[in-house]
């Protein structure tokens, strides 16, 4: 999978050469995703007098025309890039070259520091890894200030090579298929990682998203959708979250977890005796109203005729609807939402959709508006199909497999777990029903 991911099974532009075997891998990363990939790449080992030199290779991959960019990694001792330098004033290098010398950290040691490698250890200042970068630097050699920049900096002298026609960019190759013989793991995992030096959601690394300020919606962005979505779509994500988070204690998954707690079930278990109420009757009406709004307005369905057609089918219209709220007491919900979408969306064709639905539902019961689970499907759509975030074949996928379900129990959880401790806080017993809320019939 590492092959395949850092696209070694074809040539790209880049001539690397590494002391380090260990870091070569890492470099085949990010020269990966910073450009095309590599067209050759050699670790000459970490020895005092290694078998062949960091010039030695960089000279080839300047007489190389398939070579277009040349990337070199030195590290603390010895003198080797110094050779480079002198190379690149006698003009014997030209092509555009970025470089790194690993070391920078033996500074902060009060003492001479031997690291890994034979002649990684710096007994003069001019071996330090600072002086190497620097002494790079002053020569016109493009240095990264650290090395968690190498990417970016990487990737810019990529882009220039790329506006100035030195490397054209071609289709991508089809990538060969593993062998399939070989054994299969037991999971698939596709949404994040915790294999590096961090976690990394949707190949994200977790400071990044913390340097960003992102908020919820963009995180769920990132591990439900595997997108890094635009900020009304965040925003819109959160909001739900907020207006559904609870809707009092009398609903089921509110009642069911308040029991259970006050059994004397632990916080998790509560919980989850709160989710699994969620179901076509409650919560999942979402999912539902977004598949029959989707297809309703895509096959160019005139309002009236769904409505009708619903009708005859004997299926109510998941997302219209209120037990309290009607059309002289609206849900204040179904404000905001419409509101926000209205100043924030570029377009809102399933929301308009479902308004004219509702028109026609009223006039048969004034209870019967879009509710704020409809509303949500409505706008989730409209979010989904908005910028074309999202091929047909994703759309139709994620509204049928549920993560509007998802979305509310996830918001619901919030108030869930607030009732929870609430009644633990109040150090309530068991809860028995009434029995004259009961009516016995046998």
């Amino acid at each position: 999978e590492n092959i395949l991911r850092a696209r070694l099974y074809r040539p790209g532009s880049v001539g690397l050469v590494s002391r380090s075997g260990g870091l070569m891998n890492e470099f085949f990363n990010i020269l990966s995703r910073a450009t095309n990939g590599v067209y050759e790449g050699v670790a000459i080992g970490g020895d005092q007098f290694p078998g062949s030199t960091l010039l030695d290779h960089l000279l080839r991959y300047e007489h190389n025309p398939n070579i277009k960019l040349l990337v070199a990694l030195g590290e603390i001792g010895g003198n080797a890039e110094y050779d480079i330098i002198e190379a690149v004033k006698q003009g014997k290098i030209t092509k555009p070259l970025v470089m790194w010398v690993s070391g920078t950290s033996a500074s902060l040691f009060p003492w001479q520091v031997q690291f890994g490698h034979a002649g990684a250890k710096a007994g003069k200042e001019a071996e330090s890894a600072q002086a190497k970068n620097q002494a790079l630097r002053d020569t016109g050699i493009i240095v990264p200030h650290s090395f968690e920049e190498f990417e970016t900096t990487v990737g810019q002298v990529y882009k220039k090579l790329i506006e100035n026609k030195t490397i054209m960019e071609h289709p991508e190759s089809k990538a060969p298929v593993l062998n399939e013989n070989r054994t299969k793991t037991h999971f698939t995992n596709t949404i994040s990682s915790d294999l590096g030096e961090e976690p990394t959601y949707n190949g994200v690394r977790l400071s990044e998203l913390v340097s960003q300020h992102a908020s919820v919606g963009k995180v769920i962005g990132h591990l439900w959708f595997k997108k890094d979505v635009p900020d009304y779509f965040a925003q819109f994500i959160d909001l739900c979250i907020v207006l559904t988070a609870d809707h009092g204690p009398a609903v089921s998954g509110a009642h069911n977890a308040i029991v259970a707690s006050r059994a004397g079930k632990d916080v998790i278990s509560s919980l989850a005796s709160g989710l699994l109420t969620i179901g076509p009757r409650f919560g999942g009406a979402t999912d539902a109203a977004a598949q029959y709004f989707k297809q309703a307005c895509d096959d160019g369905k005139e309002p009236a005729a769904f409505v009708k057609e619903m009708k005859q089918k004997g299926i109510r219209i998941p997302g219209i609807g209120h037990r309290v709220k009607s059309k002289k007491n609206p849900d204040k919900r179904v404000e905001i939402l419409i509101k926000f979408a209205r100043d924030n969306f570029p377009s809102h064709t399933y929301l308009d959709y479902a308004l004219e639905v509702e028109k026609i539902t009223l006039e048969k019961a004034e209870n019967l508006i879009l509710n704020v689970d409809g509303c949500m499907a409505a706008l989730f759509l409209d979010a989904l199909s908005s910028q074309e975030l999202f091929s047909k074949e994703e759309q139709a996928q994620i509204v049928s497999i549920g993560y509007m379900n998802g979305l509310f129990a996830l918001a619901r959880s919030v108030g869930m777990i607030g009732h929870i401790l609430d009644q633990k806080r109040l150090g309530e017993g068991l809860y028995r029903h009434p029995v004259d809320d009961i009516l016995y019939t046998n």
